[in-house]
Parts: C-alpha cells; structure tokens; sequence
C-alpha cells in the first residue's frame, strides 16, 4: 500500500493513496493549524473503527441478521507526553434491529479482532482493546429498545 501526504499551506496537507481517494489533515490553532481538517491520530481512530465495522457488517449480513441501524465507536486514551500515543482503547458496537442473534454478534467481533481487521491486530499488539457491544430492537416508531449489553473478552 502506497499513501502520500502534500503539504497545502502553513498546517493543512491534502492526503492521497491508490485509492485516490483524498482526506484534508489539518491541526488547531494553538499549532498553527486552522482546524481544517483530520488530525493525524483521529484518522487512526477512524482507521479502528472502520475496519472492523466493515467486517462485522459483513459477517452479520451472511448470517441473515436483520440489521436496520449500526455504528462503530472508538474512544482512545492517550499518554500524557509527547509522542502522545494510545494508551487503550474502547470499541462498541451499537446495532439496532430485528431479533439480532447477541451469539451472532460475538462470532463477527471475535472473527475481526482475532483473524480480519488488520488495524485492530496491529494496535492490539501495542494497547489494551476492549470491545463492547449494544444491542438494540427496532420498533414500529422508530424508536428502539435495548435488548443486551455485553463484553466480549478473549480467551
């Protein structure tokens, strides 16, 4: 994978990859940033919680889970000093929908953090990752009722 990032001017840079898809990285003001764009390490959060949304999605959509609406949270902790890196990390799946199978749920976690989404194996190996899911039942109303919450934990 090849990625490259073009400065612009003072702090904003314009980032590319094969893709070719483009994402503006910036900083605050307090840096000389103009707060126009991603910070570096949000794009790494973003970077988590994409990858292993995508996987569980699809290993959810293959078991026939009537999914209506679904997100991905990461929240990381940082050191105190400079490099500032993560220190841990919390990831929750939230998933709304109809009679979602919470056996269902754990299998695509477990099959993402241990075998596909290569971000959570790489940063697992530098920090604590917890994972946290939320299940949610779909109502005629659009509202929706919490079914479970849990934890999936490693052996």
């Amino acid at each position: 994978m090849d990625a490259k990032v073009t400065w612009d001017h003072g702090m904003s840079f314009e980032g590319t990859s094969e893709s070719g898809f483009k994402v503006p990285l910036g900083t605050v003001p307090a840096v000389g940033g103009e707060n126009d764009g991603f910070k570096p390490m949000e794009l790494m959060a973003i970077s988590l919680a994409g990858c292993t949304a995508m996987d569980v999605i699809s290993i959810l959509r293959k078991k026939r889970q009537e999914i209506t609406a679904y997100e991905v949270n990461v929240h990381a902790d940082n050191a105190e000093t400079h490099p500032k890196v993560f220190t841990r990390s919390t990831i929750t799946y939230d998933l709304t929908g109809k009679n979602i199978d919470e056996k269902a749920v754990l299998r695509a976690v477990q099959l993402s953090a241990d075998r596909y989404c290569p971000a959570q194996g790489m940063l697992d190996q530098v920090m604590p990752i917890e994972l946290l899911y939320e299940i949610y039942e779909a109502g005629e109303d659009g509202a929706r009722t919490m079914v479970v919450k849990g934890e999936y934990k490693r052996d």
